[in-house]
């Protein structure tokens, strides 16, 4: 606008537009006519005063334009530094805050240090103590403020801890374990460990007395092994038991028998009677004899063959050779010899041998079919077959074993317990407590083998027993 007005004074000012005006202003004569002067000043006057309204007009509104925006930033910079003061404020209680987690999480961290049961000890590179914790100070007689800075073993100089174990620990990176021991007196377990991805390298030292842990472990493994050398010994005492009581009636027996040659009254027929049935109950003695001969012979095999290493076997060997045993040495109060049940064997080909402890895995078959001949004998049904089926397989890496019986099958509750040690069922009778009680299969399986065990039953149908051992 400005602009405009200065062009238009500079037009008016030439000397062509001021000869033009002065021009007009004159009559004929040459005198000025004032009239129109006045009405040319009047309306250029307007104009001028026009424009410079106008001129204010749109400065005014640049004005409060202007004003308007400085307000605008004036309250933005207000709410940002009102903004900004929020934050310093926030960062602030955040920053104190995190100082007293801080505080605490450093007291709880020295307090869970302090009260650990164990030895805790740090060492730097150099082998000075770092840290030494309240059960150190009470294990050594040797306060924290004696310790720290020291030398490791100036200060503890018992510890079974040499130089060269934290030195390897520090060169590897990685944590070892020490087994320290006195046999039947204390154990103790040290484990070293590096620190990591702190500014200062060293490594801390976990000493920890386990031997109350080891001594109650040790007792509970010799009650399980005593429990289940008991259930093997009462086995065996049955399965001799067994035909020794058959072996005392044929004998007495036969003393009757004999006693009524001394009769006058008899005939040569009738004494020939006699003796045939004392010489069939001496058979039936000798019979039962070889029986209890050959339970104690599987006794001793097995004492001789107890421990050792492992041998690599094929199971379906020794499964062969168990049903040769238990023929031999199983029979039933009930007159039910093993020999007697029907064998059906479903064996897979070509399976790999086993490394197993064959006179352990001998004594768990043997077991099974005790109780499957035991299981078998209490049926008394007409044309019913006795049947054990045997089946081994390979799948999924592992061997797979099951002895299935159609004798009376096991209650829910018997399932749960038959390889709980000593074992007892409802009847109370030894025979049926012998024939139901596997904790030693369960222990050589699951112990011995790193193998599994588990029973399958319906008391109507019978009784399926799963083995699964893993090939190396």
């Amino acid at each position: 606008m400005t602009k405009f007005l200065l062009s238009i004074f500079a037009f008016l000012f030439t000397q062509s537009a001021s000869a033009g005006l002065i021009q007009y202003f004159k009559d004929e004569q040459g005198e000025t006519k004032w009239q129109y002067v006045a009405n040319f000043s009047s309306g250029l006057l307007i104009l001028l005063l026009s424009i410079v309204a106008i001129t204010l007009f749109f400065s005014h509104r640049r004005a409060q334009k202007a004003n308007h925006e400085l307000k605008e930033i004036r309250d933005a910079l207000e709410q940002r530094v009102q903004e900004r003061t929020a934050t310093l404020d926030e960062s602030n209680r955040l920053l104190k805050q995190s100082s007293d987690l801080l505080r605490f999480s450093e007291a709880y961290i020295k307090d869970i240090l302090e009260s650990m049961p164990l030895m805790l000890i740090g060492v730097d590179e150099a082998m000075n103590v770092t840290q030494w914790n309240k059960y150190a100070e009470e294990n050594t007689n040797l306060s924290h403020q004696n310790a720290l800075g020291k030398n490791l073993w100036e200060a503890y100089p018992t510890i079974t801890v040499s130089p060269a174990q934290i030195n390897q620990v520090l060169e590897d990176n990685k944590s070892i374990t020490i087994k320290h021991c006195q046999r039947g007196q204390y154990y103790f377990d040290i484990t070293i460990y590096p620190l990591q991805e702190q500014l200062e390298t060293g490594v801390v030292i976990l000493i920890d007395n386990v031997t109350q842990r080891i001594l109650a472990e040790n007792m509970l493994v010799q009650r399980d092994k005593m429990s289940t050398m008991g259930e093997l010994a009462s086995a065996m005492a049955h399965d001799i038991d067994t035909p020794l009581q058959v072996i005392l009636n044929d004998l007495q027996s036969v003393q009757q028998t004999i006693a009524k040659l001394d009769s006058d009254d008899l005939d040569a027929t009738t004494s020939s009677t006699i003796i045939e049935a004392a010489q069939d109950l001496l058979s039936d003695a000798a019979e039962k004899g070889t029986l209890a001969s050959g339970v104690i012979s599987n006794l001793l095999d097995f004492s001789r063959n107890d421990g050792g290493e492992k041998r690599d076997t094929q199971i379906s060997d020794i499964l062969e050779h168990t049903i040769s045993l238990a023929g031999n040495v199983l029979l039933e109060p009930s007159g039910l010899r093993f020999r007697d049940i029907k064998i059906e064997r479903h064996f897979e080909e070509n399976l790999p041998s086993f490394p197993c402890y064959v006179a352990e895995l001998q004594q768990v078959f043997l077991s099974l079919f005790r109780h499957a001949c035991h299981s078998i004998g209490q049926i008394e049904k007409p044309g019913f077959e006795p049947t054990i089926r045997l089946d081994l397989s390979e799948c999924y890496g592992a061997l797979w074993i099951k002895v299935q019986h159609n004798g009376v099958g096991l209650s829910s509750e018997e399932q749960q317990y038959i390889f709980e040690p000593f074992f007892n069922n409802a009847e109370g009778k030894e025979h049926a407590e012998i024939g139901k009680r596997l904790s030693f299969s369960y222990f050589i399986i699951a112990e011995h083998h790193q193998g599994q065990i588990a029973v399958t039953s319906d008391p109507d149908i019978g009784t399926t027993f799963h083995i699964q051992l893993q090939l190396p």
